[in-house]
């Protein structure tokens, strides 16, 4: 099979500092704005980047948030009866904390280990996003995470295997695709819609190129014949049953 040939604009580079989040003040960098000069990228994320909980964000396999642009009109579309500071987000690249904005790629045209030449550097697509209570509070929506969720428009996250820089303008280049069969699109759908398909969990949890807490939770449901609670991530408390 030929590799498929994707090479586009990188439309933006964004980062953040953490600052105080939500009712609760908690600390928090997904507030990220467009940075127009060279970015250095390391192995944990662009430089001057920040995250505030470092135990589910950042790090070596979530070094690097991408987001497709393409999404933000279906969002305008589906968010405009619910909320004005949804609309208002989405104005700019960034609503969803992404460090990349881009068009002309999604989650169908990207799979699980895909080698980019991004800059100068060389990244590797580690993981889907799985979305957090922070995404409500971003868009003033108590349902944004678990729409984010549902919608499987998610964006992903590269680890970083050269160091390099970036900027607005370079290009994202596709240098290999180790597991053309995984789709992001596809692991979304184990993940979300048939999130009890046992071969195809299996065979998921043996992705070398799939990030480790990724490939643990595939083998937990095999094992447990059940699916985690995802009730604390999406709305930021615990659910009141296990079921």
């Amino acid at each position: 099979m030929s590799l498929a040939v994707i090479d586009i604009a990188i439309d933006a580079v964004l980062a953040g500092k953490v600052r105080p989040y939500g009712p609760k003040g908690l600390p928090s960098g997904i507030d990220k704005t467009e940075v127009h000069d060279a970015v250095r990228v390391t192995t944990i994320g662009l430089a001057i980047d920040e995250q505030g909980d470092p135990k589910h964000h950042g790090g070596p396999e979530k070094a690097l948030h991408h987001y497709a642009r393409d999404h933000y009109a279906h969002w305008q579309t589906e968010l405009s009866a619910y909320a004005d500071a949804a609309i208002d987000v989405l104005a700019r690249p960034g609503a969803f904390g992404e460090n990349l904005s881009t068009r002309g790629l999604t989650e169908a045209d990207v799979c699980v280990g895909d080698r980019f030449r991004l800059g100068t550097a060389l990244v590797e697509v580690s993981q889907a996003r799985q979305p957090c209570w922070k995404l409500n509070h971003r868009f003033g929506y108590a349902g944004m995470s678990r729409a984010v969720q549902n919608s499987q428009r998610t964006g992903w996250y590269y680890r970083v295997l050269e160091e390099g820089e970036v900027r607005r303008g370079d290009r994202l280049i596709l240098l290999a695709r180790p597991c053309p069969q995984w789709s992001l699109q596809r692991l979304l759908r184990v993940l979300y819609v048939d999130r009890l398909d046992y071969a195809a969990l299996a065979e998921m949890a043996e992705l070398p190129v799939l990030a480790e807490s990724w490939r643990k939770l595939a083998r937990q449901r095999v094992a447990r014949r059940e699916v985690e609670d995802m009730e604390k991530r999406l709305s930021g408390s615990p659910a009141a049953d296990q079921s």
